[in-house]
Parts: structure tokens; C-alpha cells; sequence
């Protein structure tokens, strides 16, 4: 009923705005000269077709939508239009009179057209401020921000950064709403010729290198990120800036995120350590992965990891024939579970509680799915963990590696793809030697087999579980303090999409035998990941929450690898991930293993599980000679 009303209401009004923008247009023309017989003729050309010319004008407002618009919200579309049905309206109004052999003066028409933009839009404008003073939005809150003005604590200032349209948008949406309880008092933005200009009526008051000093000046309490079209590195650069000031930060997604989507201050989320990596979205070939996944049989072990998990998430997209997770953890695979089948409901996805330490139990897994493709993601990763349990880690990384790898050729397997890391590169911990004997256990089966055998080595991915942001926040939210192992321990991150893409991809790549590298940018000192933790976390390091350094544990690197030095590096054709030629594994590999009984779990009773630790760790030395342990 009240969108009838409103119709009806504006028709009404457009049929005495018509009228009258022809009334003053002849008035206009003829210089207000009401004795002019000249001006009574053409005049009388008007009132005989007062009906038909209102009427068809009204018909093309009609056609143009501007009875559909909600005014309430109108903006410069809602003005172009306008504009535009002005014009359109003129034109058959011309039309019509040259049809019927009548005629005004030209300058007629060039008056009711602009009296008709003028009046027409002023009926839509003017009905946008009565509702906005109505209900206080963008004008009501001009006023009462105003009034409230340095004296409501309640109201937080705001600095957007970004004077384009994204920002714009952010600025009219928090000025059309006042229930938000925020004001916008600056923007910043890097394009020189913007500055000191205004933007939605806020000054833009410098560029990203004085947001510290404009949120001092401003009294600014939290700032919005509003570039979505900025590259990461940009976006780093911003965020650097900004986490030296106090202020809570939010960011509009990218602008993939927000197609065909209005920005507005529910599209902001809170700025997260992902955004600090300054690199963009990885691009991985789509062709490429869905032709060797696309309708085949695909097994994730230690699918219900970091990894293994998101891998079975990114490989559900490719419609594999079947989709098999296994771990021997069941509640986070359960949860998966749920989740696949979920989002994937015509997706044949199964679930197998087991270990990849047990040979036979895993040869009754080949044999019921006959998995095209495997990705090996089921390992111990925990470096001062498996220190302290090394056998764990031999059994763990080492036979089950074996196992896999063994059973993969025996079953025909079409592609394996073992998930590696930067530690199995002159290790000096278990886990890395244990890794880097993964990969020698599947370079040399790679010689003999017609499996593509492949690993993937890269670093820490944010947010893996037991990784080092978890533990922060969880130190955070016990008022600290953050604990970093040295001043100058750095690594290399990912976020756990971009790694899993890469991992996938680089099985797209794979011919046998190859350790692909991936490009993880620079690395990153963990120090400074602390202090921007605490930060995006709100507080301020040193003052809020307290930073203590606690020495390296045992095995623990001060920086890491991502390949030897004798590996040597190429391209491929991704420009993310290259190929490392590591040293050839021993050819008495295979005697060394079968020595020590570490070759399948049901003989290790009198080798490696007799030993004691520091047995195990000399006997990983002899297969990775330039394994040195570090503490």
C-alpha cells in the first residue's frame, strides 16, 4: 500500500512540475511579455495539447523507471536518469508535435527540458531529505554530528583510507546511519591530486605516510581500509602504518570478493595477519588440475589436518569420482565429513579411521578404493615434540611414508604427492631428518616405478594447528606474555589456501621425482609477527601485553631453508612453485632401513623400537649426513 501511495504521490507532483516547466519556459522565452500576440499563439499551441503532452511525458517517465527507484537512496544513477528521461520525454514531446503539424519555438524546448530536470529531480531530492530528516540518516546526522561534535564519547571517529568510490560508499553508509555510532572526520589517499580535497564531504588530508599523525590530530579511535582494488604489497604498506598508531582496524575484502556486491560497512571485516604477507591471491591453472583429478579416485592421509583437510575442501571442486579422507584422528575428520558432504551432496566422499604405520591395514585400503591420486599429508610435525619422541617420528614419517609409497607402485597409483617442509633441508632436528628421508624414500622408488612421484616443500602455514599464531592469540587472551624463542628467529609463511593450491598444482606439474619449492616471499622475523598479533589483537606491545624472549629449543633453527645448496633451482611453468634437484638418496637406503627394521611396523620390535633415542638419532644421521642436531 505505501509503495502505491508513493507512486501515486509522485505522479501527481510530476503532473504539476511538467505543466509548470512549460508554463516558465514560455515565460523564459518570451521575456515574461504577457501582450505579445506572438507568445498567446504559441501558448495556445500548449493549452490545446496540455493533456497529450503531459501524458506522454508521463508514459516515458514511465518506460525509464524513475517510479521504481527508491528514492530515499538516490544517488548520481538515479541523477543521470533523470537527466536522460528529460531528454527522452522532450524528444517525443517533439516528435508528437511535429506529427501532428504544431510546432513551439525551439527555445521552448531547451527550457521544459532543463525546467524538467530541475523540478523532476528536485521532487525526488526533496522527497530523499524529508525521509532523511524523518528518520535522521545522512542529513538529520550531518546535523546532529554537528551538535554532537567532540562531546559524545559513545561516537567513534573514524579515518577511511581510500578516497575512491569504495570509500565514498563507506562514508554515505555511516552517515546514513547513526545507529553504527561512528563519524568520519578524515580520509587519506596516495593520489596527490585528491589531497585537500573532499570526499562525501570528509577532507582528504594526506597520503598513507601520515595516517599516524592525521589519527593523533583527529582524535581517530578506528580505521577502515577501504581500497579493494589495492594489490597485498599496497595493502601491507597501509597496514604497517596503521599498526603504529592505536587505532581497531577494518578492511573492505578485494575486489573479487565484492563483485556485484554494494560496498557498505557490512562487507568490512576485522584486518587480519593474512594481510600483513604483501603477496596476491595465487593463480593456479585450472585446466591443468581438473585433468588429473576431474573423475578420478582421490586419498588425502592425515585428512583431517591443516592441510589435509583444506586439500580435501579445494580437490571437492574438482569433481573427483571419490574422495577418501583418512586419519587416524576421528573428530576433526567427523567434522569434515559433516562439512563435505554439506557443500559437496552429489560428491561420494568416505571417511577411513586408520594409521599409515600399518602396512597391512593400509593394503586393505588400496585394494577396497584403488585411489588414482594420493596426496600424503599424515605426519608428526612438531619439532620439539619430536625430539623428545623420536621413534614416534620414524614410524610416523618414515614407515608410513614407505608404506604409502611402496603400495602406491604395487597398486598402480597415477600420481603421489608427499607434503614436505623447509625443515627437511639440512635438518637439525627428527622431524626434518625424518622428512628429508621421506623424500630420498620417494626419489628412489620414483627410478623404478610407473607412479609420478612428487613432494612439495614449503614452510609454516598461518593458522595450521599447533603453528605459532594460534599459540599467540591464546597467549594474548591470558593478558600474556607472547613468548618468542630469539630476537632474530625468522620464517617462512603461507596461508593454508595458498599452500594447498600450490601443493596441487605442483601435482599437476609432476613427471617423477621431482621436489617442488614453493615461492613463500620473504621470510618473516617472529618478532615482528608477534607485535602485529598483539596489535590487530588491540592492544599495544610492551604496554599492554609483554613479549619474552626464551631461547631456542632444541632443534630449533634460527632461520630456514628452503632448499641445499648443491639442489639448484629451476622454473616452471607456474610462476609460484620451481623444482629443486636434491642429491640422489644412498643406494644402500634401502639396506640401511631394512637393517635397523625400518622397513614395515610389524618388524621394528627388535630394531629401532629396542633402540634408545640417542641410538635413533645417530642412525638418522647415517641416512642424512648432513642432518646436525641443534642442541
Amino acid at each position: 500500500m505505501v509503495k502505491y501511495t508513493r507512486i501515486a504521490f509522485l505522479l501527481f507532483a510530476d503532473i504539476i512540475c511538467i505543466n509548470l516547466a512549460y508554463i516558465m519556459s514560455f515565460l523564459l522565452r518570451f521575456d515574461f511579455d504577457f501582450e505579445s500576440d506572438i507568445f498567446w499563439g504559441y501558448f495556445s499551441v500548449y493549452e490545446n495539447n496540455i493533456l497529450m503532452l503531459t501524458l506522454i511525458k508521463l508514459i516515458i517517465f514511465w518506460i525509464f523507471g524513475i517510479y521504481r527507484s527508491l528514492w530515499r537512496y538516490a544517488g548520481t544513477e538515479e541523477l543521470i536518469r533523470i537527466v536522460i528521461t528529460s531528454m527522452a520525454s522532450t524528444a517525443a514531446t517533439i516528435v508528437y508535435l511535429e506529427f501532428t503539424q504544431q510546432m513551439f519555438p525551439r527555445g521552448i524546448y531547451v527550457y521544459s527540458f532543463v525546467m524538467d530536470f530541475v523540478l523532476v529531480g528536485g521532487v525526488r531530492f526533496g522527497y530523499r531529505i524529508v525521509r532523511e530528516l524523518r528518520n535522521p540518516g545522512i542529513f538529520g546526522n550531518i546535523f546532529i554530528n554537528t551538535l554532537k561534535k567532540g562531546r559524545d564519547p559513545e561516537v567513534k571517529k573514524v579515518m577511511v583510507v581510500g578516497a575512491g568510490d569504495a570509500g565514498a560508499s563507506i562514508i554515505k553508509d555511516i552517515k546514513q546511519h547513526s545507529e553504527y555510532g561512528k563519524r568520519v572526520v578524515v580520509a587519506v589517499d596516495d593520489n596527490p591530486r585528491k589531497l585537500k580535497q573532499t570526499i562525501a564531504g570528509v577532507k582528504i588530508a594526506g597520503n598513507h605516510t601520515m595516517i599516524k599523525q592525521l589519527a593523533r590530530k583527529y582524535g581517530v579511535d578506528e580505521i577502515i581500509i577501504a581500497i579493494p582494488s589495492a594489490n597485498k604489497k599496497a595493502i601491507q604498506k597501509i597496514i604497517n602504518e596503521c599498526n603504529r598508531t592505536r587505532c581497531k582496524m577494518k578492511i573492505l575484502p578485494g575486489i573479487s570478493d565484492l563483485i556485484n556486491e554494494r560496498v557498505s560497512i557490512s562487507k568490512l571485516r576485522d584486518v587480519d595477519i593474512e594481510d600483513l604477507l604483501g603477496r596476491d591471491p595465487v593463480q593456479v591453472n585450472l585446466r591443468e588440475i581438473s585433468s588429473y583429478l576431474e573423475g578420478r579416485i582421490v586419498l588425502v592421509t592425515g585428512g583431517g589436518g591443516s592441510i589435509g583437510s583444506e586439500l580435501c575442501r579445494q580437490i571437492a571442486r574438482f569433481k573427483p569420482r571419490k574422495l577418501i579422507a583418512l586419519d587416524i584422528y576421528e573428530n576433526t575428520v567427523f567434522e569434515l565429513s559433516h562439512e563435505i558432504k554439506t557443500t559437496y551432496p552429489h560428491l561420494e566422499f568416505e571417511v577411513v579411521i586408520t594409521s599409515v604405520r600399518s602396512r597391512h591395514r593400509m593394503r586393505e585400503v588400496f585394494l577396497k578404493y584403488k585411489p588414482h591420486v594420493i596426496f600424503h599429508a599424515a605426519a608428526h610435525k612438531h619439532v620439539p615434540l619430536m625430539e623428545r619422541n623420536p621413534k614416534d617420528a620414524v614410524i610416523n614419517n618414515i614407515i608410513g611414508t614407505k608404506n604409502m609409497v611402496d603400495l602406491s607402485d604395487e597398486y598402480a597409483v597415477e600420481n603421489f604427492v608427499l607434503i614436505s617442509t623447509d625443515k627437511a633441508v639440512n635438518p637439525t632436528n627428527v622431524m626434518g631428518a625424518t622428512k628429508r628421508i621421506a623424500e630420498m624414500i620417494l626419489q628412489e622408488k620414483s627410478t623404478h616405478s610407473r607412479t609420478s612421484y612428487s613432494a612439495v616443500r614449503f614452510g609454516n602455514v598461518l593458522g595450521s594447528n599447533g603453528s605459532v599464531i594460534p599459540l599467540f592469540r591464546k597467549q594474548i587472551e591470558r593478558g600474556g606474555p607472547v613468548t618468542v624463542t630469539h630476537e632474530e628467529i625468522t620464517r617462512y609463511f603461507m596461508t593454508i589456501p595458498e599452500a594447498v593450491q600450490l601443493v596441487i598444482q605442483s601435482g599437476a606439474l609432476a613427471t617423477g621425482g621431482e621436489i617442488f619449492i614453493l615461492d613463500m616471499g620473504e621470510p618473516i622475523r617472529i618478532l615482528d609477527l608477534a607485535e602485529n598479533v598483539i596489535r590487530l589483537s588491540g592492544y599495544t606491545p610492551y604496554v599492554d601485553i609483554d613479549i619474552k624472549i626464551t631461547g631456542l629449543r632444541p632443534g630449533e633453527k634460527l632461520y630456514e631453508e628452503l632448499l641445499l645448496d648443491e639442489e639448484g633451482i629451476e622454473k616452471t611453468a607456474h610462476n609460484k612453485i620451481y623444482v629443486g634437484h636434491p642429491l640422489p638418496p644412498p643406494q644402500s637406503l634401502n639396506e640401511m632401513l631394512e637393517k635397523e627394521g625400518a622397513y614395515t611396523e610389524e618388524r621394528m620390535h627388535n630394531g629401532l623400537l629396542s633402540m634408545k633415542d640417542e641410538e635413533v638419532m645417530d642412525w638418522l644421521h647415517k641416512l642424512v649426513p648432513n642432518y646436525k642436531r641443534n642442541g
